[in-house]
């Protein structure tokens, strides 16, 4: 799934490991996310909406 986390993360000037952290998950993980090779579960999907204060939709793109 596409997604803009790579770009609002570096607004924010943080590290994917900063943003692991706050995700509760690996950095590993952000950097799967960021580069389409994951899709994140729900839940995580959320925390990660929760985190930028923003909508679900305005992170990710649906194909």
């Amino acid at each position: 799934m596409k997604n803009h986390l790579k770009a609002l993360r570096a607004e924010r000037a943080w590290t994917q490991a900063q943003l692991a952290d706050l995700l509760e998950v690996s950095r590993q993980t952000v950097n799967a996310i960021e580069k389409g090779k994951y899709d994140p579960s729900l839940p995580l999907t959320f925390r990660i909406a929760r985190v930028f204060g923003l909508p679900i939709e305005q992170i990710f793109i649906e194909e």
